[in-house]
């Protein structure tokens, strides 16, 4: 197996670190929600943490998977590949919030360098106005 698809297949996907530390922040804050599910009908990604009734998705990104605009890195080795790889990641999550969007959800993008308080003010604005 080459090292970037060894390294890809034990990538974690779901219970990351920031992703933890986030449902830790809100479920201490009294909010209880649903994890790694498709709120919608049709679309090609899972929401990281959903408020159903609220219609609030939240997606926790790492800076490298989802080119995130202040962390970005780009690999020198393969470079091709893994401009494509991270274009179509950026190409996915655009279309799943658009659709999220387009059914009356609003989404939430966190960060993986994003404080988990902050990011838990910024999700409880939303869902205590």
């Amino acid at each position: 197996m080459r090292s970037a698809s060894l390294r890809l297949s034990r990538q974690a996907t779901r219970d990351t670190r920031p992703e933890l530390e986030l449902r830790r922040a809100l479920h201490a804050r009294g909010f209880r929600y649903r994890l790694h599910v498709k709120p919608i009908s049709g679309l090609r990604t899972t929401v990281d943490i959903v408020f159903p009734s609220r219609r609030v998705a939240i997606f926790v990104d790492g800076c490298f998977w989802h080119r995130c605009p202040l962390h970005a890195t780009f690999p020198k080795t393969n470079a091709d590949w893994w401009a494509a790889k991270l274009q179509r990641n950026a190409q996915r999550d655009a279309e799943a919030g658009r659709r999220l969007a387009d059914e009356g959800w609003t989404v939430v993008r966190v960060w993986e360098h994003e404080s988990a308080d902050d990011a838990a003010d910024r999700i409880e604005s939303l869902l205590r106005p």
